[in-house]
């Protein structure tokens, strides 16, 4: 059975990055799922804050990569959007993703064959009825995906 995390506002979710912000470690991939709105960057702004970073987080649409180095781990923070015509086999993510921090990539459905083989995506719900509220469920690839999907289940 998938478990469904349900949030009433973007403070929620932002508490709820920060307890994975204690479980995320160097090498791991978040893969954000989910349409404009629905909390991928939000999400993103509470992982960074909790591991330290206190650099804006901001969605880089029009840099695709923004790097915060400071913090417990470093963040790679990425959005694909921009590349729904390809494109990101180009950019060396596997660099990113199998390096010393943690990263997290928006719009992964562009990544092709630059996806990782380890990794735990999250699909980020908007609730139609209430625009402040989202749900969020996951699913992990690979054994290093499966435990920090237990992890954050666990949460």
């Amino acid at each position: 059975m998938t478990k469904t995390w349900d949030f009433a506002g973007e403070p929620e979710m932002q508490a709820f990055a920060a307890k994975v912000a204690n479980v995320v470690q160097p090498g791991d991939v978040l893969l954000l799922d989910g349409d404009l709105g629905a909390g991928k960057t939000s999400f993103t702004k509470g992982l960074g804050a909790a591991l330290g970073i206190t650099q804006p987080i901001k969605s880089p649409t029009f840099t695709i990569i923004h790097e915060y180095p400071e913090g417990r781990v470093p963040l790679y923070h990425m959005d694909l959007y921009r590349l729904e015509d390809g494109g990101a086999e180009d950019l060396g993510l596997e660099e990113y993703f199998e390096g010393d921090g943690v990263s997290v990539v928006e719009w992964p459905e562009f990544l092709g064959v630059s996806a990782p083989e380890d990794d735990v995506t999250l699909h980020f719900h908007k609730d139609d009825h209430d625009v402040n509220r989202r749900t969020m469920t996951a699913d992990a690839r690979g054994a290093r995906g499966q435990k920090l999907l237990a992890a954050i289940e666990a949460i």
